[in-house]
């Protein structure tokens, strides 16, 4: 159909015309025509015509009453072109402009339009139809740059409030903003049309938002007091005052949407960000305790990520929060931890040390200063606990506290990162071998004090997870030599004496030791349980051998036998034993000998204990007693008034050790003796008698024996034997070293005793072993070179 654009077919309902509409404009002349349909009835003339569908393939199907008869024939609609070209009427374009800008206009001034949208939008379609687009285009951005212009003068003025300007500009802003919309709403066909095929030119939202911006966004007075207002209004807000935050929202979105925020506004925001929180945080250091600070700043944090969310644009995010962290963290990290952080591990303030943690994970080696304060922290206190000797009776139970509030403070604020327990680890083992043998000393006497068989603080498993913590700074213990010699003197003293709370418990504490160094380390005190099973046999055995021989009756002798390599080193003592325990030892030791030969038997009297039966004129009474207290009472069977001087040559014990017997019998809870004078020292004159009167409600009673206080003399002979052992492991291992290697220098061969030995050695003790192995012709310097060994098969 030449010579027309768009032509569009009307059919009537019950009529047989036609008319086509050419689609001009709104008031252009209509030109009808009617289409004659040939060889139709009138029937078919009359037929209804709104059944008539366009089908998918465009053409058009005539649907009729007459078509559904029998033999009926389909006719086709034939619709023919215009035989003149329309034309548009004289001063189309100038009209049809004025029409569009007077409704421009009435936009901008927020008249009412006298036109109707749909006949707007249909004139700026056929002005685009008719080739009136690129005129068009540059006459509405003509009009709508000389509306932005002309609102620029209202901010020009000098003496207009900071927050009127702002409300003026936002007013500006969003008016601007409405009257794009509605102008691109009316020229919509120009921005899909024209716009679209020239991508050299704005859309008619971008050219709105590019002349705003040019004029008034980009004016340099405008844009600086409109930042310096959006600054202000931050920084009271900053302050603590109430501003209108939905008026900050839409201005920094307006300098989003005008793509100047970053160069206008984002530089100068993060400069007086970083001006005020320096100044903050100086101030803030030295006024505030560290938890109130740590708290003020966790504050801050959260407030600026609030103003990201509610106004600030999504872009600043990093910067800001960095500037914010630098300013507040980065800048203070070793002051907050000098002031603060031992006050804070003291506490514990858990839920301080949690903001700590959080905060400093935020910042650029902030854990790693944390860190090493903390393990600074841990060595310091530590070491006063460990150095101090008045603390030694209360040591082990605060390592134990200490090691458990790390470990709380660790887990819970520390989020058990690996890099705090390993230091926390390091500091333990630094601190606790300041002090050369002795924690290992007093972490085994803590062990003793636990299972002896008067401890009724903790249950079993209470027990079993005290023994865990003990393992822990058993660990960190170098001299576990050291531990293991007073271990195992009082792991005798409590299976012979019978103290031991639970063998479950020794056994526990046993293989919980073997885990940790090996059977070499506990091989001896296995020996230990291993001889007290063996002795419990030998009894049983005996008692048989007893019953069926009705030799030594009256006495029941229970005798441990121990293996002198396995058992501590007992000093023999020589007593006078009654006439009838010495039969029994003799035909104990017969029996024993006779099932063992080449074995030798040596008694010792310190570690006895007997049960003797007392008549007292209120009741038959036992006693349950140490053989010194034993062997004094039996000797007032024979006379009822002793002196001191009696009973020592009667007994022949020990001065020091008979004044404690005695002391224990005639001073103690349980007197069946009585002291003339009396006092509480034994001195040598005092004479002592039976007490008869002696009453008890009940029937077994138990004196124990005062003991006597470890001197520093034991202390010393058993570091001693801990010292001989030493030399002779750095010997073996020196001797190993040197089969194995024939020819070694003297560094390489202190750095593989270094690694081989695993107790602490000074480097000159290495040096008087090696010269005695060579004295002992054991090895030899090679003549060339002296500082070279040489081992000698």
């Amino acid at each position: 159909m030449s010579g027309i654009a768009k032509t569009s077919v009307l059919v009537e309902e019950g009529g047989n015309q036609c008319r086509k509409r050419s689609n001009i404009s709104a008031s252009s002349d209509q030109c009808s025509k009617r289409s004659k349909f040939d060889d139709m009835s009138s029937n078919e003339k009359k037929s209804n015509f709104s059944m008539l569908n366009p089908n998918v393939n465009g053409t058009i199907k005539m649907t009729t009453s007459s078509m559904n008869k029998p033999g009926a024939t389909t006719k086709k609609l034939v619709i023919k072109n215009f035989k003149s070209k329309p034309n548009l009427p004289e001063n189309y374009q100038e009209t049809t402009w004025s029409k569009l800008r007077e409704a421009v206009i009435a936009i901008q001034t927020s008249k009412a339009i006298a036109y109707s949208l749909e006949e707007l939008y249909q004139a700026v379609e056929n002005m685009c139809s008719h080739k009136m687009a690129s005129q068009l285009y540059v006459n509405l951005t003509n009009l709508v740059e000389a509306h932005v212009k002309s609102n620029i003068e209202q901010f020009l003025s000098e003496s207009m409030d900071r927050q009127v300007f702002l409300k003026r500009m936002d007013d500006c802003w969003r008016a601007h903003c409405r009257q794009m919309i509605m102008i691109r709403s009316i020229f919509l066909y120009l921005d899909r049309t024209y716009v679209l095929q020239n991508p050299s030119i704005h859309s008619i939202w971008d050219m709105g938002l590019d002349l705003f911006r040019h004029h008034i966004a980009m004016n340099t007075l405008i844009q600086t007091r409109t930042v310096d207002g959006l600054l202000t209004l931050i920084e009271r807000e900053r302050g603590g005052d109430a501003v209108d935050i939905s008026l900050l929202k839409s201005l920094l979105r307006m300098l989003s949407d005008l793509q100047i925020y970053q160069d206008a506004f984002e530089h100068k925001f993060l400069q007086a960000t970083e001006r005020l929180y320096c100044a903050e945080g100086q101030r803030l250091m030295r006024e505030l305790a560290v938890p109130q600070y740590l708290a003020h700043v966790e504050k801050r944090l959260r407030e600026e990520n609030e103003r990201l969310l509610h106004y600030l644009d999504p872009c600043t995010k990093w910067q800001l929060i960095h500037t914010v962290e630098r300013q507040l963290l980065s800048e203070h990290v070793s002051g907050v931890l000098s002031k603060g952080l031992e006050s804070l591990m003291d506490g514990p303030r858990l839920r301080d040390l949690a903001t700590l943690y959080s905060l400093f994970s935020r910042v650029k080696d902030g854990l790693t200063e944390l860190c090493s304060h903390f393990n600074a922290y841990i060595k310091k206190k530590g070491r006063t606990i460990v150095i101090e000797p008045e603390r030694d009776k209360t040591m082990v139970a605060e390592l134990l506290e200490f090691k458990e509030q790390l470990d709380n403070v660790v887990s819970t604020c520390f989020q058990r990162n690996d890099r705090f327990l390993y230091s926390m680890r390091e500091a333990f083992e630094h601190f606790i071998n300041q002090r050369q043998n002795k924690p290992a000393e007093l972490i085994a006497k803590f062990v003793d004090l636990k299972l002896r068989a008067g401890n009724k603080e903790a249950t079993e498993e209470e027990l079993e997870r005290l023994l865990d913590k003990i393992m822990v700074l058993f660990r960190f213990i170098h001299g576990k030599d050291v531990f293991e010699a007073f271990y195992k003197k009082d792991l005798a003293k409590r299976l012979l004496v019978g103290k031991s709370a639970s063998v479950d418990a020794e056994k526990s504490m046993l293989s919980k030791l073997k885990q940790e160094c090996g059977g070499g380390f506990t091989c001896k005190l296995e020996g230990m349980f291993k001889d007290m099973e063996l002795s419990k046999d030998i009894n049983i055995t005996y008692k048989q051998h007893l019953s069926a021989s009705s030799e030594c009756g009256g006495l029941e002798l229970s005798v441990y036998i121990l293996t002198m390599g396995f058992w501590p080193t007992y000093a023999a003592v020589e007593v006078r034993l009654p006439g009838e325990l010495t039969r029994h030892q003799e035909h104990f030791a017969k029996f024993y000998l006779a099932k063992h030969s080449g074995r030798k038997l040596q008694w010792q009297a310190t570690l006895g204990h007997c049960v003797l039966r007392a008549h007292f004129t209120q009741g038959n009474k036992e006693l349950q007693v140490s053989l010194f207290q034993a062997l004094v009472l039996l000797l007032f069977n024979d006379g009822d008034n002793l002196s001191f001087e009696d009973i020592k040559t009667a007994t022949n014990i020990e001065e020091g050790e008979l004044r404690r017997t005695l002391q224990s019998l005639a001073c103690g809870k349980a007197r069946v003796l009585m002291k003339t004078p009396r006092g509480r020292d034994v001195q040598d004159r005092d004479h002592f008698a039976f007490n008869a009167d002696f009453t008890n409600k009940l029937f077994r009673i138990k004196i124990n024996q005062i003991q006597m206080k470890e001197t520093s003399e034991e202390q010393k002979a058993t570091e001693e034997r801990v010292f001989q052992d030493r030399q002779y492991q750095i010997d073996a291992a020196i001797v190993r070293v040197m089969k194995m290697r024939k020819a070694l220098s003297h560094n390489l061969l202190i750095s593989e005793l270094y690694n081989q030995l695993k107790f602490p050695v000074k480097p000159a003790d290495l040096k008087k072993r090696i010269e005695s192995l060579i004295d002992r012709d054991y090895m030899e310097r090679d003549k060339d070179n002296p500082n070279q060994y040489n081992y000698v098969a």
